[in-house]
């Protein structure tokens, strides 16, 4: 056991947690948000209201020279009957920068979602506690990132030595928004999604609006942009509105170059990556909408299909390389007027050859391999020498 004479208890307050654009105080503690309240009003999908109370890319980040740490927090575990048991949400410690620690945390709440109904079941539970102990004796700088895909409720925190706020580092902060996998997917942790990867490469600070699901151009999701100081923002488009079916040619074009103009209104001259989908073999060619195959979940294993006619690309249906070439159309119209906008192919960051080497496990989501490789390219691509991210001419 720990000796507790010397214990303290530090007040979750904005100045130690990073990534999260609104702290919700609840009864039990403090729940990070990604999206503001004003966002969060205009839409009543329970998919983006689940995804966006996923912490991913949120940390809490501070100095102290404790030697140990222990963090209270409610954990929203996610239970799909018919389907393989989801792992537990880790928490990843880093000391200085450098992964130092991996746990998870016991309890919480429970939310048992029917794939087949769609009926939701929602079971409270007791708060768990995450322990880090063993940290060197001496001044460091503590970064707890929590689980990219489990919405997590931070109750107390507490060490054996004073926590203190990070003095300014003077890092850029990189706004990245994209689908669930920029939010995460199969990553193997908090630190190993592909935004998080690129942004420790490109020592930049890390605001990831990855929302599971939701990349769907939503004017909210670009006024929060708009209004998030930000000294580099990329937005990842296109396999939401493919799978979700959501919208056709016609309106897809002029709904990407409003979405621009109004990250453009709070930011006329920050570097703006616009990213085209991945390689995802089911929706290259085929239109959504995409769903659960439904023969796999019989087997126990959790795979999605297109189920929409390529033959529908005539009437406007969207596929992904439509949506790459509309997208690369698109910055290259508004280029000249825009001379810090730029374009990256997906196909870029992970392509057919590497669907044949890495697969997708579930046919839509990337693996931690893949995550691995798409974060290592990204940063070559973005932050290298030459890249729009790479701070040369500015």
């Amino acid at each position: 056991m720990l000796a507790r004479d010397d214990w303290t208890t530090t007040t979750i307050t904005p100045d130690l947690v990073f990534g999260a654009l609104e702290l919700e105080h609840t009864e039990r503690g403090v729940l990070p948000h990604r999206l503001p309240g004003r966002a969060r009003a205009q839409s009543a999908d329970p998919q983006l209201a689940l995804a966006e109370a996923q912490p991913s890319g949120v940390r809490l980040a501070f100095r102290t020279r404790a030697t140990a740490v222990e963090l209270d927090t409610v954990p929203t575990k996610r239970v799909y009957p018919g389907a393989p048991p989801r792992p537990d949400g880790v928490y990843d410690l880093l000391v200085d920068g450098r992964l130092t620690d991996q746990a998870v945390v016991s309890g919480g709440d429970t939310l048992r979602i029917d794939l087949a109904t769609g009926s939701v079941e929602h079971r409270p539970g007791p708060p768990g506690t995450l322990r880090f102990t063993g940290l060197p004796d001496r001044a460091k700088d503590v970064e707890i990132w929590l689980p990219h895909n489990e919405t997590t409720e931070l109750v107390a925190l507490r060490a054996n030595a004073l926590i203190e706020p990070l003095p300014d580092r003077g890092r850029r902060v990189w706004l990245h928004h994209g689908s669930s996998i920029s939010h995460g997917s199969d990553a193997a942790g908090p630190t190993t999604t592909w935004p998080a990867l690129a942004a420790s490469l490109g020592a930049v600070d890390l605001v990831n609006l990855g929302l599971g699901g939701s990349a769907l151009l939503d004017p909210f999701t670009a006024r929060t942009m708009r209004d998030t100081a930000a000294d580099l923002i990329s937005v990842k488009i296109g396999i939401n509105l493919v799978n979700a079916d959501l919208m056709r040619l016609r309106a897809f074009g002029p709904a990407v170059h409003g979405f621009l103009d109004t990250i453009r209104e709070g930011h006329p001259s920050v570097p703006l990556l616009v990213v085209s989908p991945i390689h995802c073999a089911i929706h290259e060619d085929t239109p959504g909408p995409c769903d659960f195959d439904t023969e796999a979940l019989k087997a126990g294993q959790l795979r999605f299909r297109a189920t929409g006619d390529p033959a529908e690309r005539s009437q406007g249906k969207l596929t992904l390389t439509v949506i790459r070439q509309e997208l690369s159309r698109i910055v290259r119209q508004r280029a000249d007027e825009d001379p810090n906008l730029h374009y990256l192919d997906g196909l870029d960051l992970y392509g057919e050859a590497d669907s044949g080497e890495l697969p997708l496990p579930d046919r839509l989501h990337p693996d931690a391999a893949a995550h691995r490789r798409m974060g290592e390219r990204f940063a070559a691509l973005a932050f290298g020498e030459g890249g729009p991210f790479s701070g040369e001419g500015a």
